[in-house]
C-alpha cells in the first residue's frame, strides 16, 4: 500500500467517506521562534460528506518509531493544510 492510498484509507476509516488526492502541500508550522512540525500534508476531495468537501492528511513517526496517521476535515475554520496541522498540534497537546 503507498503512503497515499493508507492515508485515503485513513479518511476513510476515521470520516466514513471515500476520497481523491488532489494535491500536495509543504507545511512548516512554528511556534516561539522554533519548528514543531515540517512536512507534506496531502490534500484530499471528499465524496458525499455531508459538511466538509477536503480533507487533509499526513502521517509523522511517533516516538516509539512506528508511524501515526491523521486526517482532518477542512470545515471551518480549516481553510488550509497549515490550518490542519495547527488544529492537530492543539489537539495534540491537549490530550496529554
Amino acid at each position: 500500500m503507498t503512503e497515499r492510498e493508507r492515508l485515503r484509507k485513513t479518511i476513510r476509516d476515521l470520516h466514513g467517506v471515500e476520497s481523491s488526492h488532489l494535491r500536495s502541500a509543504r507545511v512548516q508550522e512554528v511556534f516561539e521562534g522554533q519548528t514543531v512540525w515540517e512536512g507534506v500534508v496531502e490534500v484530499f476531495a471528499l465524496k458525499g460528506h455531508p459538511k466538509a468537501g477536503l480533507a487533509y492528511a499526513w502521517s509523522c513517526e511517533t516516538d516509539d518509531g512506528g508511524r501515526r496517521y491523521v486526517a482532518v476535515l477542512g470545515v471551518h475554520p480549516i481553510k488550509t493544510a497549515q490550518d490542519a496541522v495547527r488544529v492537530s498540534i492543539a489537539a495534540e497537546h491537549g490530550r496529554r
